[in-house]
C-alpha cells in the first residue's frame, strides 16, 4: 500500500454538524496524529438512544484506530462499540467517557449508545495510523539483506 502523503488533519462535513446530532461521517487522512471532532449540542443528541459516527479513510488497508469521547448531561451505556467491539464506558463526577481502540479495515463505525438530557454535549478525539502491509516488511528485510551482502563483500575485498 502506498501512502504518498500522510498529511495532518481531517475534514468534517460541516453540513452534518447542525443542532440535530446523529449519524455523520468524519473523513480521515491517516497520519497517526490525534484530532478532535466538534461537540454536538441539541435535542437530537442520542435521540433514539444511538448516534453513529463513521470514520472513513481514503486509502483501503489496515489501520490502528483509537477513539475517545467525553460528554456532559448524558449517559453512555454498554451498547457503545467500535466496529462491534464493546467500548469502555466510565464516569468521573458529571463527566462521561467512552473509549475504544482496534486494528482493522476501514471504515470505522462508532456506535454511541445512551441517553441525553437537554443541553447535553459530547466531543471526541481520534487517531488513525496506517499499518504496513507484509510486503512492506519483506522489502525492508530484503533491503537490509542486500546492504549486509554488499558490506560483507567490501570487507572481504579489503582483506
Amino acid at each position: 500500500m502506498k501512502l504518498k502523503s500522510l498529511a495532518a488533519g481531517a475534514v468534517l462535513a460541516a453540513a452534518s454538524l447542525s443542532a440535530y446530532a446523529g449519524d455523520q461521517t468524519v473523513n480521515v487522512i491517516a497520519d497517526g496524529a490525534s484530532h478532535n471532532w466538534d461537540a454536538f449540542i441539541g435535542d437530537g443528541l442520542l435521540s433514539g438512544g444511538l448516534d453513529v459516527i463513521t470514520f472513513s479513510v481514503a486509502t483501503p488497508g489496515t489501520y490502528e484506530v483509537a477513539i475517545s469521547v467525553t460528554g456532559q448531561k448524558l449517559t453512555f451505556d454498554t451498547s457503545s462499540n467500535l466496529n462491534g467491539i464493546t467500548a469502555d464506558v466510565w464516569s468521573v463526577g458529571k463527566l462521561r467517557f467512552v473509549a475504544s481502540e482496534l486494528t482493522g479495515l476501514a471504515p470505522f463505525v462508532l456506535n454511541l449508545g445512551g441517553s441525553a438530557l437537554a443541553g447535553a454535549s459530547y466531543t471526541g478525539t481520534y487517531s488513525v495510523t496506517a499499518v504496513p502491509e507484509p510486503t512492506t516488511y519483506a522489502m525492508l528485510l530484503g533491503g537490509l539483506g542486500l546492504v549486509g551482502a554488499i558490506a560483507r563483500r567490501k570487507a572481504k575485498n579489503a582483506a
